[in-house]
């Protein structure tokens, strides 16, 4: 039987702790690390991050969207930079985004969590604003493959308050409405339930909000955007546990060099370790 998405989650986080580094190959970090911005560039940066961390950080989490404007071609590099990470025993969380009703929310499911698809990822990040119930075919799928889902809660963009701070009329915001279904999701799960919550390490005091789903919290924010490890106890509170930590911009500047973009990501491991101690 498959392990949960949780269950593998959780052990990587214990054994390398909790940092997610993010694989997003846009064009000025390409430029920045000598390469074109074209296929070739794309696959060199893609390996390097993967060759130099692998063995040591927990999750991987490429951004499709710096693939798929490369095509086909492109896609193919984002197969084999999932396939690779995987296959050297990082979890992989698909930064894709996808949300949408009935059987195109279905198609998007299997792209990413069908076991036998080329780019099938340890966990896929959804967008539920066409209401929670629209992803049911996304928690199906997952459930039945071991994977996982991270879904759109409270995130670090200031253009997403006037949707999650939005307040329903049974006095909830929008927000809490998505953390109160994902709870629902995990109840009894142990040790952690498979579906997490993308929430903004730069937001700032969230004490309003129950953040204890009993599931992971995928928290960007930290590096270019502001945040840095010492902020997270302040705005994950007791669910800090639980946070799988983003930082992209702020390891990949230190490309291509692999012993740089290692050590950088030690220093990040390291401070958010401190920090969460528990």
């Amino acid at each position: 039987m498959t392990l949960s998405f949780g269950t593998r989650l959780r052990a990587a986080m214990d054994e390398r702790g909790p940092l997610c580094v993010g694989i997003d190959p846009h064009a000025a970090l390409l430029a920045s690390w000598g390469l074109d911005d074209d296929i070739a560039g794309l696959e060199r940066f893609s390996r390097t991050v993967v060759e130099a961390l692998a063995d040591q950080v927990a999750v991987f989490k490429p951004q499709a969207a710096f693939f798929e404007r490369f095509g086909s071609r492109g896609l193919a590099v984002l197969e084999r930079t999932v396939a690779d990470a995987r296959a050297a025993g990082t979890l992989v969380v698909m930064d894709a985004k996808r949300g949408d009703i009935g059987s195109t929310m279905a198609a998007y499911a299997e792209a990413f969590l069908r076991k036998d698809s080329p780019l099938f990822s340890d966990a896929l990040t959804v967008s539920p604003y066409l209401g929670y119930g629209s992803l049911k075919p996304a928690v199906d799928l997952a459930r039945e493959s071991g994977a996982g889902l991270f879904v759109l809660a409270l995130t670090s963009n200031p253009e997403g308050a006037e949707v999650q701070r939005a307040v329903r009329e049974d006095g909830r915001t929008v927000g809490a409405t998505m953390l109160a279904h994902l709870a629902e999701e995990n109840a009894g799960e142990t040790p952690m339930g498979s579906f997490g919550a993308v929430v903004g390490a730069t937001l700032g005091d969230l004490s309003s909000f129950d953040l204890d789903i009993n599931g992971p919290l995928l928290a960007p924010g930290l590096g270019a955007q502001g945040a840095s490890p010492a902020d997270l106890p302040a705005v994950f509170g007791a669910a800090v546990r639980n946070v799988v930590p983003n930082v992209s911009r702020g390891v990949l500047k230190h490309g291509p060099d692999a012993a740089a973009l290692r050590a950088s990501a030690e220093r990040y491991a390291t401070e958010i370790r401190a920090a969460v101690a528990v």
